[in-house]
């Protein structure tokens, strides 16, 4: 099993900034990629950002390109998200989710596991 503990979730004024991480522990041996997706009220679980294992490519939701960077630290089993520029619509419980497969991808259906989620709060 692996489990999965976001941080760094916080209120915060729109136009600010904000770094969640998502620290992995457990059996995580082997190459995965890892996402973050997020869930404001009233609304389905979405995308936000995905990093592979060795290559570092990234994928972005086009609603958050140039203002959300995802990296990782493949030593730590980390993986963090540099939010900038934040609005009031990136309000959300923001999760990180592992997929055992070093293809990063959109699709929350093929991640293994998640993190329990923290909440970002933007205020206008």
């Amino acid at each position: 099993q692996v489990q999965l503990v976001e941080s760094g979730g916080r209120l915060v004024q729109a136009g600010g900034s904000l770094r969640l991480s998502c620290a992995a522990s457990g059996r995580t041996f082997g190459t995965y990629a890892m996402g973050w997706f997020r869930q404001a009220p009233g609304k389905e679980r979405e995308f936000v950002a995905a990093i592979n294992w060795s290559e570092g490519i990234t994928l972005y939701a086009s609603s958050v390109k140039g203002r959300f960077t995802i990296s990782r630290d493949n030593a730590k089993n980390t993986v963090y998200l540099q939010m900038n520029s934040l609005r009031p619509e990136d309000t959300a419980v923001y999760y990180c989710a592992l997929r055992r497969n070093n293809i990063a991808t959109i699709r929350a259906g093929l991640y293994d596991y998640w993190g329990r989620g923290t909440q970002v709060t933007v205020s206008s």
